[in-house]
């Protein structure tokens, strides 16, 4: 394909995003080209479209944004042989080498040489983006393409409910963005006794509640200690899932814990935070940091989970046709939204 095609952009190394018409993608004998549906606004989009000092420090003017998305493949390179034209896909955003010690052993998710789409490479906030055959995801026929548009950060929910069994168990999750609100009806799911939300935000709290949490606590008006007397908990969480990047919410979470405990961090600070840890040394605390989805096995269990009966379509709330990206982009910095959506082929 020579032509151009429309794409959300970074220009230059400031504030704002452009819609710009740039010339579509081309592919090679291992890659796929996709024509892009619709797709999801990720904090990370918000941080590059905003230029705060991690976009300063990561991305490089010019540059289409994006990776969360679900489109129809429109092309296939002359190597790829399980991929056809018309397939109903998404793709994994993180790009890896394919040749370091992690990846060889199947550990692709580890890559320290990793590229990810949207920052390091063109983005899916576009037309038509061209993915390598081993980044894309064939979707299940009966996979809403709302749900299937946000398969990434549905996968991050995942990846970081299930770092620790929780059948039986009870959770703590710190901050009901929409990662931790998938993040909690993967663990009810998954079949956690009790799922306790926390946030300071009113809107999201009751989405919590929407996607099955026990109790959604609005941290500012009930403490999490009054919470577990509520439930009839003695002993503490059993897991914890830190999706808040806050420092108050992270010590919190530490104090309510049940020795052994186990807690997956998910949610990025904005800078470095003392801990306390002769509290994580005497409880035998776990602290795990997780990034990504696992590939392929997350995308599997996510496919197998929305098969079994999980709705995650509740977290998604605004949904809006691409000319109209600054009103979708207002949206998700109101705070008064879920995920949302843009549409790139035809109006919502």
């Amino acid at each position: 394909m020579t032509g151009s095609m429309d794409a959300l952009t970074k220009q230059t190394a400031a504030p704002g995003l452009t819609l710009a018409s740039v010339p579509e993608p081309t592919i090679g004998i291992n890659d796929v080209l996709i024509r892009v549906d619709r797709v999801g606004i990720c904090g990370t989009d918000v941080h590059i479209a905003d230029w705060n000092e991690w976009a300063q420090g990561a991305v490089h003017a010019p540059l289409i944004v994006g990776h969360e998305f679900v489109g129809e493949i429109a092309q296939v390179g002359a190597n790829v042989a399980d991929f056809n034209s018309g397939d109903l896909v998404s793709g994994e955003g993180h790009v890896v080498c394919g040749r370091c010690r992690n990846c060889m052993a199947g550990r692709r998710h580890l890559c320290a040489q990793t590229s990810s789409v949207g920052v390091d490479r063109p983005g899916a906030f576009a037309e038509y983006l061209a993915l390598p055959m081993t980044n894309v995801w064939l979707h299940d026929a009966g996979v809403d393409r709302d749900v299937a548009a946000i398969f990434d950060p549905f996968g991050n929910a995942v990846h970081s409910a299930l770092q620790f069994p929780v059948l039986g168990e009870d959770v703590l999750i710190t901050g009901a963005g929409p990662i931790g609100l998938m993040a909690c009806a993967v663990a009810r799911h998954a079949g956690a006794r009790y799922v306790v939300v926390t946030d300071v935000n009113p809107h999201r709290l009751e989405l919590a509640r929407a996607l099955g949490a026990t109790r959604a606590v609005d941290i500012r008006e009930t403490s999490i200690e009054a919470v577990q007397h509520d439930l009839g908990m003695r002993e503490g969480f059993d897991v914890g899932l830190e999706m808040s990047g806050s420092p108050d919410a992270f010590h919190a979470m530490l104090a309510n814990m049940c020795h052994g405990g186990k807690i997956a961090m998910l949610g990025l600070p904005d800078r470095p935070f003392e801990i306390d840890w002769n509290l994580v040394i005497h409880d035998m605390i776990t602290i795990k940091g997780v990034f990504g989805r696992e590939m392929y096995e997350t995308w599997y269990m996510m496919t197998v989970m929305l098969q079994g009966g999980l709705d995650v379509a509740p977290v998604i709330t605004h949904r809006f046709h691409y000319t109209d990206h600054e009103a979708a982009f207002a949206a998700v910095r109101s705070g008064q939204a879920g995920k949302v959506l843009m549409h790139w082929q035809e109006e919502p």
